[in-house]
């Protein structure tokens, strides 16, 4: 028996639409970055426009994921191809950890051959960025927040703190005139970067691998599935993610009768959606019989 509710069409044009008005203006504003971190050689700001392109980048991948994840299911992919949402935030997280280890790179070589920064230019600039960062993050998270999403916002969130180290560094090299805090600071924004983006690869990497939800005790679910009247044990249990917000369950239920089945079913159904949010449920009725790998009832 198939349960499945798919009603996402509107969430997925909202989400398209919102990534390509986020990819116009971090492109745009990627340029003027790198323009003006070329001119006042500033790693900070240079750092930004690199994290900005590939925010541009990202934001394109995840717009393009976004619009394939939309194709209907055919005979080849019966499922759809809504994992593509995951993939693109797999390679998009992937993408930043470059970018990220590369300004680390950049800045220890910068630490130790020092070059003059206009201070005045990069801090102008940088709080260009960090209202242009802002808006993009407010674009963002006003969507559906989707792994997809998601990992697009942590590239944007980046930068953000990106903008933010860029203000700083301007503001001491100007009043200062210490530029070793210009690459301090972008190694400090990387090593943040870095964090986030390994979360996004874990949870993108979890869902692609085909494991349990991290939310989602597959134990604790089989038994409080055969705590369910008329249900002798649950085995062959398997629960993935399909895609962002689709979480599938199969699994063989022993019962006593085949008549029972239906209002059984029916009980299975409604307890995986209530407690647990699962909706695209596959369940194969079995009669009893001794199986050695089986989650039977919690003695009382």
């Amino acid at each position: 028996m198939h349960s499945h509710k798919h009603d996402h069409s509107h969430k997925h044009d909202l989400t398209q639409n919102v990534l390509i008005v986020a990819l116009v203006l971090a492109f745009l504003f990627a340029g003027v970055e790198a323009v003006a971190g070329w001119w006042s050689q500033s790693l900070a700001l240079l750092s930004d426009a690199g994290h900005m392109v590939s925010d541009a980048l990202a934001l394109a991948l995840a717009a393009f994921a976004a619009w394939v994840s939309r194709k209907p299911p055919s005979l080849q992919h019966s499922y759809g191809l809504g994992r593509a949402e995951i993939l693109g935030a797999w390679v998009s997280s992937l993408f930043i950890l470059l970018v990220a280890i590369f300004v680390v790179v950049e800045a220890i070589r910068r630490m130790h051959q020092p070059a003059p920064v206009a201070g005045g230019m990069v801090m102008i600039v940088a709080f260009l960025g960090l209202v242009v960062n802002i808006v993009i993050a407010w674009i963002l998270t006003h969507g559906e927040q989707s792994l997809n999403v998601r990992a697009a916002i942590i590239h944007v969130m980046g930068d953000l703190l990106g903008s933010v180290a860029a203000l700083i560094s301007g503001a001491v090299i100007y009043f200062t005139n210490w530029t070793l805090i210009d690459p301090i600071l972008s190694i400090f924004i990387s090593i943040l970067i870095v964090i986030s983006s390994f979360r996004i690869l874990r949870e993108s990497l979890l869902v692609l691998m085909e494991g349990v939800p991290a939310h989602l005790d597959i134990k604790q679910v089989g038994q409080t599935m055969a705590e369910i009247d008329q249900v002798r044990s649950i085995h062959d249990l398997h629960i993935w993610t399909l895609s962002s917000g689709v979480i599938v369950l199969t699994a063989h239920v022993e019962i006593d009768e085949f008549k029972s089945w239906n209002a059984i079913l029916n009980n299975l159904k409604e307890l995986l959606a209530d407690k647990f949010h699962i909706e695209h449920v596959t369940l194969q009725p079995e009669m009893h019989i001794h199986t050695l790998h089986h989650i039977p009832k919690k003695s009382s």
